[in-house]
């Protein structure tokens, strides 16, 4: 256990005790602290990753070590929309989700062929479509979010845990829609790189990997253009963006569990 791992560990249990704490007890949280506290944990959480997957023979994407770096592009993604979003609750989710992909991937290991002489084109390639892949994932989340605070809403519950703990449902949707755009972005951006830098998708294996991501990309491209246009928003929203996400999620995370765990 190396003293990165062990200091990352700890300013992420501490950020995510403050915050639980301070929603139990009803009592402000400290949002400069606690965002300073998770920087800290990213910077650490990185300096565990990178030996793992920067190696002599090049980069090492196996399973373990997509999760981790997922989960730190995760935790990053979290502190930018922090810094003009009133999401600092969040961090109960944001925090836990990065120490135990972190975890994972420092004790985690699979067999992987490390990607050598790969092109300026195919590095950019693959560090966007981890970039969307971590942001439509914190969509889906805020999605569920979303339709946990409608549902007491709508129903009228006494005890309305949700929608007193989180953020206002005005704050948690336009997020969400501001999520589900910058992962549209992004994942448009991945695609055109991979179309232009991917040589033969059938040689590498990757065939399944695109229709899912275009089928992902045409969903989230449906939900903005249904937004924009009829007002799209609430229940529907959360629903697509969970599907988007599942689309892209068995072309990304699913393929590789079966190639490198079961086959």
């Amino acid at each position: 256990m190396s003293f990165a791992f062990v200091i990352a560990s700890m300013a992420y249990i501490a950020v995510g005790a403050h915050i639980v704490w301070a929603l139990i007890q009803q009592t402000p949280m400290h949002k400069g602290i606690s965002l300073a506290g998770l920087l800290v944990g990213v910077v650490a959480h990185a300096a565990v990753l990178y030996p793992h997957m920067v190696t002599l023979y090049g980069l090492n994407f196996n399973l373990f070590n997509v999760l981790s770096f997922i989960s730190l592009l995760f935790l990053l993604f979290y502190i930018l929309f922090c810094l003009y979003r009133p999401i600092l609750s969040l961090g109960v989710l944001a925090a836990p989700t990065a120490l135990l992909g972190m975890t994972i991937g420092a004790f985690g290991r699979a067999p992987y062929r490390p990607l050598t002489d790969l092109s300026m084109g195919l590095e950019a390639h693959i560090l966007i479509s981890f970039a969307a892949y971590c942001v439509l994932l914190m969509a889906t989340v805020q999605a569920l979010f979303l339709r946990l605070q409608i549902r007491e809403l709508k129903h009228q519950t006494i005890h309305r845990f949700w929608v007193h703990k989180l953020p206002p449902l005005q704050s948690m949707e336009g997020l969400l829609f501001d999520m589900i755009l910058v992962s549209f972005v992004l994942l448009s951006i991945a695609l055109g790189l991979g179309f232009v830098y991917v040589q033969d998708l059938f040689a590498q294996h990757i065939v399944h990997k695109t229709v899912f991501s275009v089928l992902s990309w045409l969903l989230l491209g449906g939900l903005l253009m249904g937004h924009w246009r009829a007002g799209w928003r609430g229940k529907r929203a959360a629903n697509l963006t969970v599907y988007a996400f599942i689309l892209l999620a068995i072309g990304f995370v699913g393929s590789k569990f079966v190639i490198e765990l079961l086959l």
